[in-house]
C-alpha cells in the first residue's frame, strides 16, 4: 500500500500528518510487540544461565578445595586465575607449585553460600571466602584465605595484583 497525499501537500498538512500517524501506528505496535517478546526471552533465559554460572562456580570451588585437602599443588595452581597465579609466584620467588604449598590456606569446610555476579563470583564457606572470574576455560579463583573486614575490604592469603 502506497501513501499519497493530496497534491501539493508532502505531508505537512493536518490531513498529511494523520495520514502519516495511521500508516505509522501499526509499526510501532509491532516494534514494540518484538521488544517486549525479547525481553521476556532474555529474562527467561537470564534466569537459566544465572543458575548454571552458579552450579559452574561452585564445581570450581569444589575442585580447588579438593585439591587443597588432598595437598595436590599442580591441580591447586591450575585452578588460580592467570594474575592470581602470577602475583603468588612473583611474592614467593618461586614456581606455583612450591609456592602455593607455603601458603597457609585454611580447610575451608562446607559451602555456605555462592552469589554470581557476571563474570564474577563469591563463593562463602564456613572457615574461607573464595573470590573468582570466568574464563574461556571456566572459573578460576582469583583470590582465597579470605577473611572479611568490618567497614573494608576482605583480607586474603592468594590474590591477584
Amino acid at each position: 500500500m502506497t501513501e499519497s497525499f493530496p497534491p501539493g501537500d508532502p505531508g505537512g498538512s493536518p490531513y498529511g500528518q494523520r495520514l502519516a500517524r495511521a500508516s505509522a501506528a501499526p509499526l510501532t505496535r509491532r516494534r514494540t510487540g518484538a521488544a517486549l517478546t525479547v525481553l521476556a526471552l532474555a529474562a527467561v533465559t537470564a534466569c537459566g544461565t544465572l543458575s548454571a554460572r552458579r552450579d559452574d562456580a561452585l564445581a570450581a570451588v569444589t575442585r580447588f578445595e579438593q585439591a587443597l585437602a588432598a595437598g595436590r599443588n599442580e591441580p591447586l595452581c591450575a585452578a588460580l586465575a592467570p594474575a592470581t597465579r602470577e602475583e603468588l609466584e612473583h611474592s614467593a620467588d618461586s614456581p606455583c607449585a612450591q609456592a602455593v604449598g607455603q601458603e597457609e590456606l585454611p580447610a575451608a569446610g562446607a559451602v555456605r553460600h555462592v552469589d554470581v555476579y557476571g563474570d564474577q563470583a563469591r563463593a562463602v564457606l564456613a572457615h574461607d571466602t573464595l573470590f573468582l572470574a570466568h574464563f574461556p576455560d571456566g572459573w578460576k579463583v582469583t583470590a582465597a584465605g579470605c577473611v572479611p573486614r568490618p567497614q573494608r575490604p576482605y583480607q586474603c592469603a592468594v590474590k591477584g595484583g
